[in-house]
């Protein structure tokens, strides 16, 4: 009867969720983002040769986290955020080391 009143349904946006099983997980949501958000920062400051001492250390802290993040997991979802961190973690902390390393 959408035709009569001239309404037209609006599309739907997808539903984007971590929680893909019905279950809240806010420890491991939260680990997950930390451990992209810091991933992507170690792989942006890896590139900086005068910043590598703060790369490396925010990379090895995001791939303790990213694994423990990892081993406590509950979804799908959550893996592939936590690996895409992980990934871009390991690439920012080698980076950092061919520069200088930790210290």
């Amino acid at each position: 009867m959408t035709q009569a009143t001239g309404a037209r349904p609006r599309p739907r946006l997808p539903h984007v969720t971590l929680n893909s099983d019905g279950q809240r997980h806010p420890l491991v949501n939260g680990l997950a983002i930390f451990t992209l958000v810091t991933g992507a920062v170690s792989f942006a400051f890896g590139f900086v040769v005068a910043r590598h001492v703060l790369a490396a250390w925010i990379g090895l802290a995001s791939l303790v986290i990213g694994f423990y993040a990892q081993l406590i997991s509950a979804t799908r979802e959550q893996r592939i955020v936590i690996v895409t961190g992980l990934v871009a973690a390991f690439v920012g902390l080698m980076l950092a080391f061919s520069h200088g390393g930790l210290f």
